[in-house]
């Protein structure tokens, strides 16, 4: 994957979560969704995970990880990509 033209290297969850924000651009993913595509059903892991996950992709890719303009927060819905 690259950042303009810097590589940089995601996990596959990280990969897999950017791939659903693409897919949905303009959409709010919700946190049950992401676990439900990502993780799948049979997996406990809570929504903490998801925002972790983000926060860890923000830091690749953003310019300003505080300040977010690619995956954007959607108070008390989820996260959607700009």
């Amino acid at each position: 994957m690259l950042k303009g033209e810097t590589p940089i290297e995601v996990t596959d969850k990280e990969f897999q979560i950017l791939a659903l924000l693409m897919k949905r651009a303009g959409e709010v993913v919700t946190r049950d969704e992401f676990l439900k595509e990502i993780w799948g059903e049979d997996v406990y892991v809570t929504h903490r995970t998801v925002d972790i996950h983000i926060s860890a992709l923000r830091r690749k890719l953003e310019d300003n990880p505080e300040d977010p303009s690619l995956i954007v927060s959607v108070r008390n819905a989820g996260y959607k990509f700009t």
